[in-house]
């Protein structure tokens, strides 16, 4: 059998949720047909998860060893919400090793992890975005800038990372620099976006060498202020509704939408992207290249919608990844 590794971790506040992502993931392989290893990544240690013991990972060339055998991977299952896993770093340790995985590669991974950067650069291929101002720390911004450019309310969130951590939506003047306070916590670049208001939806996406895969669209309704961490992890916190509750031909255009920003990105992989619907304009969120995958998730969720089952869709984009190899 081949053994496919689940890499969970990271050296980020998102750790408990690649935890969680990673054993949804080990549910939907098919045990049939794959040795399923988790390989845990953090700051302290890298080891495989085999036999109910752990095993170092020999980081030369990504194997290691249970009693004298040595075992290697034939694809690696990327879940690590935040670095190193979602910005490119891992991706290109392996593409050096030849080992192929389940995401993008070092570019567009390492582009759609800087919301400000990927926003700027899909806004010139038509792509509509939020106005933002991005902060780096230890340089001097003006409050009073931000406001009469973007406005109160409006969105302050880490420019780098996911799961909602440290994001804020400021309602009055006063919130405005705790908010950046809280921001730079998690990352040494915070972005303040306008507030746009109107429909959350979510779509998920997936392509290998033969076909596209466009999944249907779910609608996010918080009982938050907005969809925050707590929303997004809390059942009791959200209305997740799939398939949205849009029009066809909006589904549709949004799906289109989705796959022009895949083909942009040159992504691989599951790939889900956000959106917000206002009363003119189909507004982009972000882009998830490794998005969450615990049995309530989105991608589940919407995989179970158009009649497949997340065993089907694991299945397709380990093998086309292996296929691929790691060109």
């Amino acid at each position: 059998m081949k053994n496919i590794g689940i890499i969970y971790g990271g050296y980020s506040s998102e750790i408990v949720v690649s935890k969680k992502s990673a054993d949804g993931i080990k549910s939907f392989l098919d045990s049939s047909r794959y040795n399923i290893i988790p390989v845990l990544i953090t700051e302290d240690k890298w080891v495989a998860e085999h036999d109910n013991r752990e095993f170092d990972i020999d980081k030369n060339d990504f194997s290691f060893r249970d009693d004298n055998k040595k075992y290697t991977f034939d694809c690696l299952y990327i879940t690590i919400h935040g670095t190193p896993g979602e910005n490119g770093l891992l991706q290109g340790y392996l593409k050096m090793l030849g080992i192929p995985h389940s995401t993008c590669d070092v570019l567009p991974s390492s582009l759609t992890f800087n919301k400000f950067t990927c926003n700027t650069y899909l806004k010139g291929f038509g792509v509509s975005v939020a106005d933002s101002i991005l902060i780096r720390k230890g340089r001097e911004f003006n409050p009073a800038d931000i406001q009469e450019k973007l406005g109160i309310p409006c969105f302050v969130k880490p420019n780098a990372g996911g799961s909602s951590f440290g994001i804020s939506k400021v309602k009055t003047p006063e919130e405005l620099l705790p908010a950046i306070e809280k921001a730079f916590e998690e990352c040494e670049e915070v972005l303040v976006e306008e507030l746009m208001e109107g429909t959350e939806v979510t779509c998920g996406i997936y392509k290998t060498q033969s076909r596209e895969v466009v999944l249907p669209l779910t609608e996010v309704i918080s009982k938050n202020e907005f969809f925050d961490f707590e929303a997004k992890y809390n059942a009791d916190k959200a209305i997740e509704i799939t398939p949205a509750r849009i029009s066809e031909e909006l589904t549709t255009k949004i799906q289109k939408i989705t796959s022009l920003i895949y083909d942009i990105l040159n992504c691989k992989g599951i790939v889900r992207v956000d959106f917000i619907i206002t009363e003119k304009q189909i507004f982009l969120i972000e882009v998830n290249t490794t998005p969450g995958m615990t049995a309530t998730s989105f991608i589940p969720q919407q995989v179970e919608a158009m009649g497949m089952t997340m065993q089907e869709v694991m299945t397709e984009v380990i093998e086309d990844a292996i296929n691929r190899g790691n060109k």
